[in-house]
Parts: C-alpha cells; sequence; structure tokens
C-alpha cells in the first residue's frame, strides 16, 4: 500500500479508537468477564488493526471485527500463560466456549448499547465508594487517562490509579455482576448513576480547589456521560439531569470575569448566554414535566430554566421561582436550598450580600447563591437527591399553591404544584 494511503489508514484507525473505543471495550468486558484482560484484549486489537487495515483493507464492520480480534487475542495471551499455570487451562477453554456464540452480536447496535449500559452501571455500583465510582466512571466509560483524571481533581495520578486498581479488584472479588438493573432495582441504581454525574458536572461547574473557578473539561465530559444516558435509558430524572447541566453550562462564559472574577447571575451579561443550549435544556425539562415522574434535578432544571427566559434580571418570576423551591425544599431539603429559596423570596439574588462564614457553615460551594449555580449534591437522603413522583389534580386555590402556569411547562397544562401533591419515596444508599 502506498505511504500516503497507509497514513490514510492510520487516521482512520486512529477515529475509529476516538469514536469507537468505549464501545469495544464494553463488549470485551462482557465476553472476558474481567476488566484487565478486556483492557490488554483492546490494546491488542488496535494494534493488529494498525498492521493488518493496510495490508488487507479496513473491514466492512470495524466495531465488530475489534471485538473479535480482541477476544482472540485474549485467548491467546490466556492459553500462553496456562503452560506455565495450569490453572489458566480451564479459563481458556471457558472463554473460548463462552465468547464463540455472544461474540456473533459484537456489530449489534442494540447489544452494544447494553453493553455501555452494563459497564456505566458497573463502574457506579453503590458497593464502590464514591471516588472510585468518579475515578473508574472517567476512565472506563469516557475513556480519560489516569493523568487527566489526575490533573482534573488536582489529585496524584498514583492516588487517581489506586482507586482504580481497588475498584476493579472490588468489582472481581466480590463478583458484582455486568449487568443493566433489573426494572425493580433500576430507580435506586440510577440515582447512583445520576449523582456520579451531577458531582463531575459540579466540580467542573464550580471547582472546589485550585486557582480556576470553573474546569469546562470535567463538566463537558459530565454532559457527554448525561447525553450517553439519556440515549441508553431516557429514564425522566436523566432527562431532567442533563436538561440542568445544559441549562447551567449556557452561562458559562458569563460567569467568570476578565480577571476570572465569579460574576453573579444578576450581573451577568445575557447576552453570553448560549441560547441554543437554553433552547435544548428547557425543550427537555419540559419533555420531563410530562412524564408526570420527575424529581430533584428537574425541579433545579426548571429553575434554572426560568431564569433563563427573562431577558433582564427584573423580569424573572421570581414568585415561580419560590413555588418551585418549595417542592425541592421538601424533594431533598438542605441548607443550600434554604438558602436559595429565602434569596427568592426576597425578590432577588441576595445571598451574595451574606457574610461569607454563613456560607461556609451551610456548606456552599463558590458560585452556588446568586449565581444561578446547581444545588450541591448533598441532602438527607446520604447525600443523593431523592425522587418524586407529582400527579397532576383539580386547581386549588390559597398560599398553598406553589407554581402557577409554568413557562417551562406550558405543554403540561396549567400546573398548580402542592405538597400535598407530591410522593416522597426516600432512597436507600449503599449496598445490601
Amino acid at each position: 500500500m502506498p505511504e500516503d494511503a497507509a497514513g490514510q489508514v492510520r487516521d482512520l484507525v486512529d477515529g475509529v479508537y476516538r469514536a469507537e473505543s468505549r464501545r469495544v471495550l464494553a463488549t470485551l468486558i462482557r465476553l472476558l468477564g474481567d476488566f484487565e484482560l478486556a483492557e490488554e484484549a483492546l490494546h491488542d486489537a488496535f494494534v493488529a488493526a494498525l498492521e493488518r487495515w493496510p495490508r488487507d483493507g479496513v473491514p466492512a464492520h470495524p466495531r465488530a471485527w475489534l471485538v473479535s480480534a480482541g477476544r482472540f487475542k485474549a485467548i491467546d495471551a490466556i492459553r500462553r500463560r496456562a503452560r506455565f499455570d495450569a490453572s489458566l487451562q480451564e479459563l481458556a477453554r471457558r472463554l473460548d466456549a463462552d465468547t464463540k456464540d455472544a461474540a456473533g452480536g459484537g456489530g449489534d447496535d442494540e447489544g452494544v448499547d447494553d453493553d455501555r449500559l452494563r459497564l456505566i452501571f458497573t463502574c457506579c455500583h453503590p458497593a464502590l465508594p464514591p471516588d472510585a465510582q468518579v475515578a473508574l466512571t472517567l476512565r472506563e466509560v469516557c475513556g480519560l487517562t489516569t493523568e487527566e483524571i489526575a490533573h482534573a481533581f488536582l489529585t496524584a495520578p498514583p492516588t487517581v490509579a489506586q482507586r482504580i486498581v481497588r475498584a476493579k479488584s472490588k468489582i472481581r472479588d466480590a463478583r458484582i455482576p455486568y449487568e443493566v438493573p433489573s426494572r425493580a432495582d433500576l430507580p435506586d441504581r440510577l440515582d447512583t448513576v445520576l449523582h456520579v454525574v451531577y458531582l463531575v458536572f459540579n466540580e467542573g461547574y464550580s471547582a472546589s480547589s485550585g486557582a480556576s473557578l470553573t474546569r469546562p473539561d470535567l463538566s463537558g465530559e459530565a454532559i457527554r456521560l448525561g447525553r450517553l444516558l439519556v440515549e441508553l435509558l431516557p429514564e425522566p430524572e436523566a432527562v431532567g439531569l442533563l436538561a440542568l447541566m445544559l441549562l447551567q453550562e449556557s452561562r458559562r462564559a458569563a460567569r467568570t470575569s476578565p480577571a476570572g472574577e465569579l460574576v453573579l447571575l444578576d450581573e451577568q451579561d445575557r447576552s453570553l448566554w448560549k441560547r441554543d443550549l437554553i433552547a435544548e435544556g428547557t425543550t427537555l425539562v419540559e419533555r420531563t414535566l410530562l412524564s408526570r415522574r420527575f424529581g430533584p434535578y428537574t425541579l433545579q432544571a426548571a429553575i434554572a430554566a426560568v431564569h433563563a427566559e427573562a431577558p433582564i434580571g427584573a423580569a424573572t418570576d421570581w414568585a415561580q421561582i419560590v413555588g418551585l423551591y418549595d417542592v425541592l425544599a421538601r424533594a431533598d431539603p438542605s441548607p443550600v436550598v434554604e438558602l436559595n429559596r429565602a434569596a427568592a423570596v426576597g425578590g432577588g439574588p441576595c445571598p451574595h450580600r451574606c457574610h461569607p462564614g454563613a456560607r461556609r457553615a451551610a456548606g456552599v460551594p463558590p458560585g452556588a447563591l446568586g449565581a444561578g449555580g446547581p444545588v450541591p449534591p448533598t441532602g438527607a437522603n446520604g447525600g443523593r437527591p431523592s425522587r418524586l413522583r407529582a400527579r397532576p389534580q383539580a386547581h386549588t386555590a390559597g398560599a398553598g399553591a406553589a407554581v402557577s402556569r409554568a413557562p417551562v411547562a406550558r405543554a403540561a397544562g396549567r400546573w398548580r404544584v402542592r405538597p400535598s401533591w407530591i410522593e416522597f419515596r426516600h432512597v436507600r444508599i449503599g449496598g445490601d
């Protein structure tokens, strides 16, 4: 093959790696039953592609080819090791038998999507510590290197590497199943996944340490994760979380001054807000409210959408925001929610005038109050928000009416959300 053609193939392999490597890895983990073995197989498969595609041509289905090549490379490696370790002989025979039929679906999009869901839920399994969930998800699902994760969280790379190694060992030793949870277990497990994504976004939106107030790389990865989750499992609260992240991200350019200082919501140049993200986020909020099965993430997104619809700060519908905070305070009570609600009752973002010590005592991160920031993922339920189920009822007048004709919920009809209309299901956190 001419040198320029070989270079084109190498560029193609690089593109396939960026687009497909996480999908290939997810399938290999299912087929081989081991993270480390699957990662070695992934590496070997792409090496083989670099060697063979320039000579033999690019296969019609590159992803299926890579899955098959990785599987055979793994089995061959185990057979070589089995010459010196008899215990591996049975493993090689089992893998050979187990994967012959299973590999047939390597090019099937539905099967690959299932594998990606399995990978997400395994990385976010409640038996793993929260810091390990975050590190493992960024490494295996998003494909970030250990150094990139360490840099994003201002942590030493060996520390991040140890977290990932321990998490994989826990998955192997505890025999954590590589599967999508059953319908009965899905709500609790999905809460854990959403919590991990939310943690990543919050660290990018309002950095907890370091010189920079924000870290766009982290919030960008969180949004990418949110899109993937909604694509694979469009549950209402997953959609609500994606809406929240998009609406908050829309204001990034206006949140800091040229000097790198925080600009609060009422002082932001709204012409810098990204209207495409606002439109997408608002549409997702409306879609989720229609489901009548929304929760804290959707409520926060609705609050952000009300802010986003105001052309100037003075036009903000504070009455509606107070109503939404009333519901949020019952769904996921925290000092941050109460302080934000108090600001809304006052008709504007007054908390930026509060004493910094009071903000710290309430556990408020930089930029969370008066800047339209997301509520930090803390609460009465072990650090994760509880979920809601709202039921439409006949209109009831009186002081208890919290939301009336919400602009972000026109499609849902004329709403009045009252405490008695909310069913709370407190989520138990942790393993069995």
